[in-house]
């Protein structure tokens, strides 16, 4: 057999993922709308951002814009958003969830979105700033970093231990 056949006979690998473009179709954006941003505001609530805070957070719609979207979903009216704005509700939901998980309180939580962060992506700024900066981009930011968090990729630096830390050395390994 010649490599040119046996390139043939080969398997091929498999495309890429691709989203299923439905996802994106009115009726899911219609049935996910309403209860997303009705979620949004409660936790915009709790998290006590202001309105200009809250329109960063959706992409900035014209503020006539969101308030006839929160008066619709307060009466539970329906509204369909656009695929951007559901994508910035949907990080902001996964952002509660994960404070939640992470610290013990509501308030310990709240405590760690708007303290000075040291962590590289947060620039010694409060979290807050890149969930309230504008861009998609900075939820995702603040989304993905406490997801790794809840995974166990990140920990922030404990002085008690750090301090007397020193690297491994080849001594250090044991081969059995």
């Amino acid at each position: 057999m010649t490599a040119v056949q046996s390139a043939a006979r080969s398997p091929v690998a498999p495309r890429p993922y691709r989203l299923d473009r439905s996802r994106f179709a009115p009726e899911n954006r219609r049935r996910l709308s309403a209860p997303g941003l009705r979620t949004f505001l409660a936790i915009a609530d709790l998290w006590g951002l202001d309105e200009t805070q809250r329109l960063l957070v959706l992409g900035y719609p014209p503020r006539s814009t969101f308030h006839k979207w929160a008066k619709t979903v307060r009466e539970h009216g329906e509204i369909t958003l656009d695929a951007d704005v559901l994508t910035r509700i949907s990080a902001v939901l996964g952002i509660h969830q994960a404070l939640g998980v992470l610290h013990g309180s509501e308030r310990e939580g709240m405590a760690w979105l708007r303290a000075p962060h040291g962590a590289i992506v947060f620039g010694g700024r409060p979290p807050l700033d890149l969930v309230t900066s504008g861009t998609q981009d900075g939820l995702m930011t603040v989304r993905r970093f406490l997801d790794a968090a809840r995974g166990g990729l990140y920990m922030e630096p404990v002085e008690a231990l750090d301090q007397n830390a020193r690297p491994y050395t080849d001594e250090d390994l044991i081969i059995s």
